[in-house]
């Protein structure tokens, strides 16, 4: 285990996801199944096998179908009422809810199942090298991807945020400050913003 904590972000209205779906489809992205379980549901399983500790998940819309999903995990709920105003209040009430010893919080986004435990077990090994930085973010083939591992020396920062201003407006601030961890995943830089997404596009 670790003194660094996982938030997942599942607070989202998945807009474009729904009208893509039509009627038919889910409530929200995050319930749509992937090889055979709720989309929410492998990034949740994800941050269990880490070493991050605890697990936090933020819900809004569709909370109720979201904590069904998540069932018999030993995760804990946070839920943001005033999800609708953008990504930075569902962050703001994530970094609320972290127990006062964390040090850092992995900020994961319930729509990128693909993320494993390797990957966040990484950027922890990363900021555990380097006690002076203030953010761990994964770089596959130059590209920086999620999730993005903050310390608590960002913690006040997340309080000024609005809107949907989230882990990229950090990371601007903290500049020199952060690390890039190199991984060979592409799974960093894949979520699922369409139907046609849950088809196997992205990364294994």
């Amino acid at each position: 285990m670790s003194d660094v904590a996982a938030i997942i972000l599942a607070a989202g209205a998945s807009s474009r996801f729904r009208a893509a779906a039509g009627d038919a489809g889910p409530v929200t992205k995050l319930i749509a199944p992937l090889g055979g379980m709720p989309l929410v549901r492998h990034a949740a399983l994800a941050a269990l096998a880490s070493r991050a500790r605890p697990a936090i998940v933020v819900t809004g819309h569709a909370r109720a179908e979201v904590e069904a999903a998540l069932a018999g995990l030993p995760v804990a709920f946070v839920h943001n009422t005033d999800f609708a105003s953008g990504l930075a209040s569902s962050l703001r009430e994530g970094v609320a809810a972290l127990p006062p010893d964390s040090k850092g919080a992995l900020i994961m986004l319930g729509d990128m199942p693909r993320v494993m435990a390797g990957v966040l077990d990484a950027l922890i090994a990363a900021l555990d090298a380097a006690p002076g930085a203030q953010a761990v973010v994964p770089v596959f083939k130059g590209a920086r991807g999620n999730p993005a591992l903050i310390t608590r020396a960002l913690f006040p920062a997340v309080a000024a945020l609005r809107g949907d201003s989230g882990a990229r407006a950090l990371l601007a601030s903290a500049g020199s400050l952060v690390i890039e961890a190199p991984v060979d995943d592409a799974a960093v830089g894949f979520d699922v913003d369409s139907p046609e997404a849950l088809g196997g596009g992205g990364a294994a």
